[in-house]
């Protein structure tokens, strides 16, 4: 799965565009190295998303393509969260 959707389905970001603007801006890295937004995901991968007040760290336990709202969460295991920091 594509970086950008993973982060909108996970609802990690709100719009599709908005995870899109995010790797191509820098801000999301997957294993510690910069990804644009078409970078493939695995499952076990560690995405690390910047925000400005902070980061949120993640693992990557599933990759649905489509979830509901309140499963959502099951597709990650949060690692460090911005406000761990």
């Amino acid at each position: 799965m594509r970086t950008d959707k993973f982060l909108k389905v996970s609802r990690i970001l709100k719009r599709r565009t908005v995870a899109s603007d995010a790797c191509s801006g820098g801000k999301v890295s997957v294993n510690g190295k910069a990804v644009k937004p078409a970078h493939q995901l695995k499952i076990g991968d560690v995405i690390s998303v910047g925000f400005a007040g902070g980061e949120v760290k993640f693992r990557v336990r599933s990759l649905n393509e489509k979830v509901s709202a309140k499963d959502a969460e099951s597709l990650y295991e949060i690692i460090k969260d911005a406000e761990d920091a």
